[in-house]
């Protein structure tokens, strides 16, 4: 079965500084029929204005991946970690017992455009922890690169959860399936461009869930980035 989740169902909040679209209930945007799917809780695509961001806030229990489509975005954190992210880097903070953190648009000059992913921990109350990655374009370019998965996945960043999230760069001709074990189901959310899931068109910001279907395909890609997540 596959239902489908389209760009402008999506909430939406416009800060000036900000522009957010919540794929999943998440701050005043509530929606009982959008909680989440599994064990992932939130899809935030944000952008945010030159020199702006998020002061030092607080997190606990959730697994945190940022994946920035376009300009450069700044993190620190409470474990003393600092780093700027940019396209092609997928960047994961547990959150655990608590930890601090802000994130700002490194640039004076371009917006940053990204996407703020949450999933649930399997356990609650570890350590906080953070992680960083690069996985380039030729990586994804036609095939699915496994960004973030459970210790021994081969994942690029580790998460405290049996989900597995991929990234996919797809044109024209290009095609790849994944196979979906039993019991385990799909989310399939288009970051940019258009592309087909089990020949369904999707474009950017729409989203897909996948249950019960043993295979995923996607097809059709027209300048698409699209990530694929498997969940229990």
């Amino acid at each position: 079965m596959i239902t489908l989740r389209h760009a402008s169902e999506r909430g939406h909040a416009n800060h000036g500084w900000l522009d957010s679209f919540h794929s999943f209930s998440f701050a005043d945007y509530y929606d009982p029929a959008h909680m989440g799917y599994s064990s992932l809780r939130v899809i935030n695509e944000d952008r945010v204005q030159p020199g702006m961001g998020f002061g030092t806030h607080g997190h606990r229990d959730m697994e945190i991946v940022s994946y920035v489509l376009d300009g450069a975005l700044e993190h620190k954190d409470s474990m003393g970690t600092g780093s700027v992210i940019v396209p092609g880097d997928v960047q994961r903070m547990s959150a655990g017992r608590g930890v601090m953190h802000s994130e700002f648009n490194a640039s004076r000059e371009r917006v940053v455009h990204f996407l703020q992913i949450w999933i649930e921990p399997a356990t609650r109350g570890l350590a906080p922890s953070y992680e960083q990655a690069n996985v380039p374009s030729q990586a994804k370019r036609g095939r699915l690169a496994l960004i973030a998965g459970p210790a021994g996945s081969g994942a690029a960043v580790t998460i405290h959860q049996d989900a597995k999230l991929y990234a996919t760069l797809l044109d024209g001709e290009e095609r790849v399936q994944h196979a979906l074990a039993p019991g385990r189901r799909a989310y399939v959310h288009v970051a940019r461009g258009s592309v087909r899931v089990n020949g369904t068109p999707l474009t950017h910001g729409d989203a897909a869930k996948l249950d019960g279907e043993p295979t995923i395909t996607l097809d059709r890609g027209d300048a698409a980035e699209v990530l694929l997540f498997d969940l229990p």
